[in-house]
């Protein structure tokens, strides 16, 4: 019990340290979205953060088994999804408010759970949702009339993408090797994203200095580190607690918008962002009740 116990807080701070690079990384992505860079900035980072991993696995000799294949194409096109709609998103919005929407995949974790393994949601789970969906109205708006910015659309159907990931991993991380599969998933991210690149943008989004910093940075950081950590601690976290502590991201994104790139949050989005960070809470507080009535 006493190991059980002690590779669950490893993995609890894994996935912290996780969410805390993640936050960061909001405002170099909101510099580089200015720039209009998307597909190319993800796939550069991604296919960076495979080969540098791939390092790892020859040097260890860490087992491949090709089994993984099959969720690895999953869990890379959500992450391709997730990563397009997020960096897209912050070309028209702040990092502040793309952490915090972001955050409300952790409210669509539970609901994924149950459409798809009938894994029933606790009662609090609805009203977590309209808590949610309140803040998210408060902190698009600023509490006047309902004029959502593009970006913050793009953000929520991120979110629901990283929520699948979440999802996936929660259920079938076990079964693999973290680093491999973690260098799995990366490939298939990054060339859907050099794909698409090639597709809807112009090479030009790839010529500046900052952009190059910006790959090196998240390529390392919130790719090859934070992406690892979360595979590894999804092997001994429950997909809900992961998403809980996964979700100071948005905690972190807010204060680094704030102390880097200078933005403000008037009075109602600051309540909005109160009242995501409940519903995120809420979402998860059910698991601190035992079920009643044979229900979860």
């Amino acid at each position: 019990m006493a190991l059980v116990t002690e590779q669950r807080l490893k993995a609890d701070a894994g996935l912290l340290l996780a969410a805390f690079i993640w936050g960061t990384a909001f405002v170099p992505q909101r510099m580089i979205g200015l720039q209009g860079s998307v597909h190319f900035f993800n796939g550069a980072r991604f296919l960076l953060a495979a080969v540098l991993l791939w390092a790892v696995v020859l040097r260890f000799r860490l087992p491949l088994q090709k089994s993984f294949w099959q969720m690895a194409a999953m869990a890379g096109f959500l992450l391709f999804s997730g990563s397009a709609l997020q960096q897209a998103g912050l070309k028209t919005t702040t990092a502040g408010n793309a952490g915090f929407i972001t955050s409300l995949y952790t409210v669509f974790v539970p609901l994924l759970l149950f459409l798809f393994w009938r894994e029933r949601p606790y009662p609090l789970t609805a009203l977590a949702v309209a808590l949610a969906v309140v803040g998210a109205y408060l902190l698009s708006t600023g509490g006047g009339a309902f004029h959502p910015r593009a970006g913050d659309w793009l953000e929520i159907l991120g979110a629901v993408c990283w929520a699948g990931h979440v999802v996936l991993l929660g259920r079938f991380a076990t079964r693999f090797e973290p680093i491999p599969f973690a260098v799995a998933q990366f490939i298939i991210a990054g060339l859907l994203s050099i794909l698409t690149g090639f597709w809807v943008e112009p090479l030009t989004t790839v010529l500046s200095g900052l952009f190059a910093l910006t790959v090196l940075y998240t390529g390392v950081l919130s790719v090859g580190v934070a992406y690892t950590l979360q595979v590894w601690g999804q092997r001994y976290a429950p997909p809900t607690d992961a998403a809980l502590i996964l979700s100071l991201e948005s905690v972190f994104a807010a204060l680094s918008g704030w102390l880097v790139l200078n933005e403000r949050l008037v009075f109602w989005q600051i309540a909005g962002c109160i009242m995501i960070l409940m519903a995120v809470l809420l979402s998860q507080s059910g698991s601190f009740f035992p079920a009643k009535d044979g229900l979860k």
